[in-house]
Parts: C-alpha cells; sequence; structure tokens
C-alpha cells in the first residue's frame, strides 16, 4: 500500500486532502464527519490514531480501508500505483472486485497487458476492479438500476460469493434469460476442482470460475481444553464448541457461502448449531492473532478463516490451521461474460483465465486455481466441499441466502441469551 498520510495526522488534514474518504469515516460511527464545521474544528484536534482508539476500530484494517478508498478514486499511475477504475465512454465494461491479498499485483498484470494490447485492440476499454472489502453495493445498485435492461450491464464481471450471481432480483434473471455465456473456451479444467468429487465447471456453459477462496479454520491450542480437536465442520457443531467460534460475517462473500454449504450438507439442523458456535464476528486479518486477549472480550477457540489468512499464523502461536476433513468451503471467484459483446471481451478472459493470472492466485494468494496448467500445491487430503451445480440450478440461491441467515441469527440470538 503507498503511505497517503500517517496514523498521527489529523482527521482534517485527512478529509480535506482525500474527501472521498468522509463517507468511510461516517459509515464507521463518525457521523459528526459530515458537517464541515465539526471538520474543520473538531477534526483538527484530532489524529486517525485517536479516533480509531475511541471507537475501538483496529488501525491497521481501517487504514488499508482508506487507503482502498483513496486507490479507487485515483484516475491514473500515482507514485508507481496502479489505477483500479479507468471511464471514459469505453466499448466495453468490466468491473468486480479482487480480493484483496493479490489485488495490486493482478492489477499490475493487468495494466502491463493492457499496455502490450494497445496497438492491436481497436476499441476502448473501461473498467474498475477495486478491492473485496469494500463490497459489491455499487455494482448491485447497477444490476437494479438495468431493470431487465442487458444492454445497461457491463460485458465482464469478476467477483467471488453467490448473491451478485444468483440472485433472480440481480444477475439471476439475466441468468435465465441466457445473456451471459462462458466464452473461456477452456474443456478440461484443473484435476483439484475436476474429479470424482466435485466439478466446477458450468453443465449449462454460462458461467466461468477461475479459482477459488477456501475457507478453513483455525484452532487456539491454549483454550481448547480437555475437548477433542475439531478436525470437521461437523466437529464445530457439537455441544462443546457452543459460544466458542468466531466467523467473517462482514465477509459477505464468505459467509455466505459458509451458510450456503452448511446447509446443503447439514440442512436446518446445521445451521442453528452454527449459529449456537457463534461467539465473534471478526475480519479476517483479526483472525490470525485472535489468541490474543484483550480487555473485556471472551477468546474463541476455533476461528473460521479464509485459507490465505490461516496460512499466515506464526507457528510460535497456539493457533492451528485446520483443513477440514469434509472439505474447505469454498466461495468461487466467477467470471461472468455477456455474449453479446463476445468478440471484444474474449482477450480479457483468456487473460483473466490465464497460467500466469492462475499462478499469482494460488503462490501469492493462495487462492487456487482451475486453470489446468496450474499446480495449486494442495495435499490430496485437502478436498473442498462444494453446493454443486444441480443445486445450484435448482434453488433460488437468493432467497436460500436469506432463509439461511435467518435461521442462523435467530439460533445465534437465542444463544446469547
Amino acid at each position: 500500500m503507498a503511505n497517503y498520510f500517517k496514523a498521527s495526522d489529523t482527521i482534517y488534514d485527512i478529509t480535506e486532502k482525500y474527501p472521498e474518504t468522509i463517507g468511510l469515516f461516517v459509515s464507521n460511527g463518525f457521523e459528526n464527519l459530515n458537517d464541515p464545521a465539526m471538520r474543520s474544528t473538531l477534526g483538527k484536534s484530532i489524529t486517525l490514531e485517536m479516533a480509531l482508539t475511541m471507537r475501538k476500530l483496529n488501525q491497521e484494517i481501517f487504514i488499508e480501508k482508506l487507503e482502498e478508498v483513496i486507490e479507487q478514486n485515483l484516475p491514473s499511475f500515482t507514485s508507481g500505483l496502479t489505477p483500479m477504475k479507468k471511464e471514459d465512454g469505453g466499448d466495453i465494461r468490466i468491473e468486480g472486485v479482487l480480493p484483496c491479498p493479490i489485488r495490486l499485483p493482478l492489477l499490475e498484470k493487468f495494466e502491463a497487458w493492457m499496455e502490450s494490447q494497445k496497438d492491436s485492440m481497436d476499441y476502448k476499454v473501461d473498467y474498475n476492479l477495486k478491492s473485496a472489502n469494500l463490497g459489491l453495493d455499487d455494482v448491485k445498485e447497477r444490476v437494479i438500476a438495468a431493470d431487465g435492461n442487458a444492454d445497461a450491464l457491463s460485458d465482464l464481471y469478476l467477483s467471488a460469493g453467490f448473491d451478485l450471481f444468483f440472485d433472480k432480483n440481480l444477475m439471476g434473471r439475466y441468468r435465465e434469460e441466457g445473456v451471459f455465456e462462458d466464452i473461456s473456451g477452456v474443456e478440461k479444467i484443473n484435476p483439484d476442482f475436476d474429479n470424482d468429487a466435485i466439478c466446477l465447471k458450468d453443465p449449462k456453459n454460462q458461467y466461468s470460475i477461475i479459482g477459488v477462496v477456501a475457507a478453513v479454520f483455525m484452532v487456539n491450542t491454549n483454550v481448547l481444553g480437555d475437548r477433542p480437536f475439531p478436525e470437521s465442520w461437523e466437529d464445530l457443531m457439537k455441544p462443546e464448541f457452543e459460544n466458542s467460534v468466531s466467523m467473517p460475517m462482514k465477509d459477505l462473500d464468505m459467509f455466505n457461502a459458509f451458510l450456503l454449504h452448511i446447509y446443503r450438507h447439514y440442512g436446518e439442523e446445521g445451521i442453528k448449531k452454527m449459529g449456537k458456535a457463534l461467539l465473534h464476528n471478526l475480519h479476517p486479518a483479526q483472525m490470525v492473532k485472535s489468541h490474543i486477549k484483550k480487555e473485556g472480550t471472551t477468546v474463541p477457540t476455533v476461528t473460521i478463516s479464509p485459507y490465505f489468512f490461516a496460512s499466515m499464523a506464526d507457528e510460535k502461536s497456539p493457533m492451528r490451521p485446520v483443513w477440514p476433513k469434509d472439505g474447505a468451503i469454498i466461495s468461487p471467484i466467477f467470471l461472468l461474460a455477456k455474449a453479446r459483446n463476445k468478440d471484444k471481451v474474449k482477450p480479457f478472459v483468456d487473460f483473466l483465465y490465464s497460467k500466469e493470472i492462475g499462478d499469482i492466485m494460488a503462490s501469492n494468494g493462495k487462492f487456487p486455481s482451475t486453470n489446468p496448467l496450474v499446480d495449486n500445491h494442495l495435499k490430496p487430503e485437502q478436498n473442498f466441499m462444494w453446493l454443486g451445480w444441480d443445486y445450484i440450478h435448482s434453488h433460488d440461491i437468493g432467497e436460500l441466502i436469506k432463509t439461511t441467515e435467518q435461521m442462523f441469527y435467530k439460533a445465534a440470538e437465542k444463544e446469547s441469551l
């Protein structure tokens, strides 16, 4: 990340230099910053570090979000930084979100590739590829605004998760109309995802999956006590792990994938038991440090986390990563292309599906790739839990997300009473 400011800078200095950050401050409890007078008075006397301490917000994570917002508004290269978007009336539009750990290397490769194509590409391209932690709200707003007009949609979408692409009130309606097509041309995907137990290739040839965010968990051996060491999702549903599990509920892509898979494989009872198991809602970056007790908090025994963050756990810490025996839960990284502009979009699909990008995903971020030429460095026992295309095509996934969320929160609330 570039250093746009220091934690010792005042709120006034930061918001004056980067007014686009005001919304992030306001949405995190600093409502007074909506008032210019308050920003110029109170804001001058409070540093960012002081403000975050008062609100008990994680400094590292909040600064990362501030920098993401700033980068999203950069019009072009600044101090060697790759821009997240270019919008000047292009012939095609690409949008979506990239997993935080690999966003910058992917954007750098994307920009270099775009530069190499400028002589052969006789059309203009707009793109907006932001960090996953900024969410998909603006993308969803544009999809809703399209109101059934497929021409108003972007030509290529890239994102993890299920809600945007399968909710019938969002992209699901267009999927049913045959607006999208898998134009990757890849007949046989990586054997890690195409074997007797799993196949991520869409039989309807509409969706592409270029990789996955795999959810695993970590066990804090310091607080496990005499309880049996959990080795599967099913183990976490046992009574001894009630009020013992933390999970990243604000990471909606992974949280929704978690709920869908638990419901698919363990039913309503599984969702309720996981709701009872809930202790904390943590950001993935906090999870690798979740063994550190803070005043007034209870340390979770188990933390559910993307494989990338779990793999970062310090070997000297009591946190032990566990790849569940019933499979790491998959949040697919979808690549969704409109069939109408396939000739213009195809080069971008080929680039994003390439071995070069697959290697970055599998190595730098530990997001296993579906490219058949990529070595994901997975052991035979590192298998996956997957909804299955038949299940996806035969269920209203958008409604199922809402239903399972209600079940989960209801069980979690009852347990906290």
